[in-house]
């Protein structure tokens, strides 16, 4: 075993050793909820941004849905300041999953899931700006899954980051809102959301299928909200 092998090896044990410490002996196990918010975030000021903040890009980086940051983003701290934030929050995450696969975890990430970073190497490489911002439009879901297999393929990074970001912005937009709306109008920020919600997947489909140039994404990368 080469030095190189041997340090990613224990870099990546001793992560997630110290994840499962946090998630037994911290709140972390019961985090992201209305009344966590209201214990820990509303009110508490810029400490309060900063934990939000801070969770927020913790547990995206691990797979929770980007869906529910935005959500519990608008319930905190209203929509336009919730999706700012929760937007930051979930391209962090993304930014560290993806740099975990790719200086870490390549050999472990890459045997898990194998047949799918071929497939999304072919789909993000010939444009990785304007595909992955495809990818981020459609109402479709594995973040966690999506940045790992990025991160072990060979799609630059930046392009990466920022399609992702940019794509992100239509359903973080969507749930902040009806996040925001939880005490504020909910009839009519929930229907709105939804109508936003439909919009923009209309969108995403429509541009993938304008821009794909015959390529198709393995949908396998894509299940469920995250």
């Amino acid at each position: 075993m080469s030095a190189k092998v041997l340090f990613r090896s224990s870099i990546l044990f001793v992560s997630l050793v110290v994840f499962g410490l946090l998630l037994k002996n911290t709140e972390l196990g019961n985090l992201f909820n209305e009344a966590w918010i209201d214990r820990v975030v509303r009110g508490q000021g810029v400490t309060g941004l900063l934990i939000f903040v801070a969770v927020g890009w913790g547990l995206t980086s691990v797979g929770l849905p980007r869906q529910l940051v935005a959500f519990l983003g608008g319930y905190a701290f209203g929509f336009v300041n919730g999706m700012g934030l929760s937007l930051a929050a979930t391209v962090m995450g993304c930014i560290t999953a993806f740099l975990f696969a790719r200086l870490l975890a390549r050999d472990l990430v890459a045997h898990k899931i194998s047949g799918r970073i071929q497939k999304i190497d072919a789909f993000l490489s010939d444009n990785p700006f304007t595909m992955t911002l495809l990818i981020r439009f459609l109402p479709l879901g594995s973040n966690f899954l999506t940045n790992l297999a990025a991160g072990v393929s060979g799609v630059r990074a930046f392009p990466f980051f920022s399609g992702s970001a940019l794509g992100y912005i239509p359903q973080m937009a969507v749930f902040a809102l009806v996040g925001s709306g939880i005490t504020i109008e909910p009839g009519l920020r929930i229907s709105l959301s939804a109508v936003l919600f439909v919009a923009s997947g209309v969108i995403g489909v429509t541009l993938y299928r304008k821009y794909r140039h015959g390529k198709t994404f393995d949908d396998t990368l894509e299940r469920g909200p995250e």
